[in-house]
């Protein structure tokens, strides 16, 4: 639901307008939709329809807009832009344009008029969308400059592919900040400002990281399959990781395209008759025999109660599969002990 403010934003437009001589009224009007069209006309539009260079449009604008602020009508309305200059407080005090217009307005034509209201406002100040942020505006800019440091300092601590919770992050962006005033400290606000970001994002599942992640720009089966079993915390069957692609994501995908997708990748172990499991969780690739030459190369001789325990943390697999594979004499021996050891 759109915040509820005490003026409207047409009538004010309207009599700020009529400040100008027609044809400057009119280069505003269309630059930014303020009339019966909602778009936005570009300076050549502009220009065209009066045989002037586009060049001359933007001065056109520029002298509106500065005599807009310099007339009455303006100066009457000083307590519109004073409300304005709160709720932008009340939202963090620099908050994304898109936040911001429809926090205000759901009418397409209506945000035109408001925006229209920012620009000609001194209170506030409007940062242009560059590599790493969106539009935003702000009406405390040491505050601003404090938030656009803590998202880059984020951004820089946080690697390429790490996924963090919610929680988390908003955490980690309040620390980063350091002492701010309490009343910007909850949940709100944070998730407004880390919005700001390009380069940081958030995924489906409700994790953030770096927005060209794997885990947040997903490319593929491999990828959701990665998120899929990251969020359920054990083995899956490919098949349920098919099922579970499909509910979450809204993708469809076949159990025999997951099974086949997920044996290409070093990210996922095959643990089993169909149980995947990701690497990164401690799980060893490679069959049975390579699994058990392993934990001996690591532990050195193990007893066949230890070598069993350990083994099944790494493959869900029959007792009786694991001693076929040590009764092989090339890879396997038992030393006086009754432990077992690799062959060199």
């Amino acid at each position: 639901m759109a915040i509820k403010t005490s003026f409207k934003a047409k009538e004010i437009t309207k009599k700020l307008l009529k400040a100008l001589p027609e044809r400057s009224a009119d280069v505003l009007a269309r630059r930014y939709g303020l009339g019966k069209s909602v778009k936005r006309e570009t300076l050549e539009s502009v220009g065209r329809s009066y045989s002037i260079t586009r060049e001359r449009v933007r001065q056109i604008e520029t002298g509106a807009l500065a005599a807009v602020r310099k007339s009455d009508a303006y100066l009457d309305n000083v307590a519109v832009f004073t409300e304005i200059t709160g709720v932008i407080k009340d939202l963090g005090s620099v908050v994304s344009e898109d936040v911001l217009l429809n926090e205000l307005s759901n009418n397409e034509s209506m945000q035109n008029h408001i925006h229209f209201l920012l620009v000609i406002g001194d209170q506030f100040t409007k940062l242009r969308e560059s590599t790493n942020f969106v539009h935003r505006w702000y009406e405390d800019k040491v505050l601003a400059e404090r938030v656009h440091d803590a998202i880059d300092g984020i951004y820089k601590k946080i690697a390429k592919d790490e996924l963090l919770a919610e929680r988390d992050m908003i955490d980690r962006l309040l620390t980063e900040l350091g002492d701010v005033d309490d009343s910007y400290r909850n949940d709100n606000t944070a998730l407004q400002w880390l919005n700001l970001s390009k380069r940081l994002a958030r995924n489906q599942l409700g994790d953030w990281g770096r927005a060209g992640s794997p885990g947040i720009n997903m490319r593929g089966i491999r990828d959701m399959a990665w998120l899929v079993l990251r969020k359920h915390g054990s083995p899956m069957h490919y098949g349920e990781v098919a099922d579970a692609i499909s509910e979450t994501f809204g993708r469809k995908a076949h159990s025999a395209t997951c099974h086949n997708e997920l044996i290409k990748d070093q990210r996922f172990v095959l643990v089993g008759r169909g149980l995947y499991a990701l690497a990164e969780w401690g799980y060893t690739n490679g069959l049975v025999k390579d699994v058990l030459k392993d934990i001996l190369t690591k532990n050195g001789p193990l007893t066949k109660a230890d070598l069993m325990e350990m083994i099944k943390r790494e493959r869900y697999v029959k007792t009786n599969t694991i001693m076929i594979n040590l009764q092989d004499a090339e890879s396997f021996g038992i030393d006086g002990d009754g432990k077992y050891f690799v062959v060199a």
